[in-house]
């Protein structure tokens, strides 16, 4: 058993060797090591409270944007509001303006056509009075003494006036 049971030496070179190694790891090593281990927590714990100083204000610029897009939404549907309001005031400014405009086209054509009608009937009164100042000077010229003559000549005028 003597390969299990250490001997009495190795445990006292052993042990010194414990202790001495203990005490250059206290002195030297073990300070530099809590320092380093302490410097890396508190660079984790720093780096914790950015992210959610960061979520924070990542939550803070979404909430932003969001008002952000409502109001440029809003804007543009009063936009698109104003130039659909435009857009029907300027139809219905057009078709009033069009409106006018065929009044006095139809006014105007109203007053050519009485223009037109009076001259027709001025002239046709003129054509009449002719007609009638000739029927009036072969009445004149011929014997109207007898009835058979007055009616043969009436019955001719008619006659004439029918051809012309």
């Amino acid at each position: 058993m003597e390969i299990v049971t250490p001997a009495i030496g190795q445990i006292f070179w052993g042990g010194l060797v414990f202790l001495i190694l203990l005490f250059l790891l206290k002195k030297y090593a073990w300070r530099p090591i809590l320092t380093a281990v302490n410097e890396r927590e508190k660079t984790i714990e720093d780096s914790l409270e950015l992210a959610e100083k960061t979520k924070n204000e990542m939550k803070i610029l979404q909430a932003q944007n969001e008002d952000l897009l409502k109001e440029a939404r809003a804007e543009r549907d009063a936009i698109v509001r104003d130039a659909k309001e435009v857009a029907t005031k300027m139809v219905e400014d057009s078709k009033n303006a069009a409106k006018v405009e065929a009044e006095k086209v139809m006014v105007s054509a109203r007053e050519a056509i009485n223009s037109e009608k009076t001259a027709a009937i001025s002239e046709l009164k003129n054509q009449v009075a002719s007609f009638s100042l000739e029927i009036a000077e072969k009445l004149v010229r011929q014997d109207l003494s007898s009835n058979d003559n007055q009616k043969a000549l009436a019955e001719k005028l008619a006659a004439e006036v029918k051809m012309n």
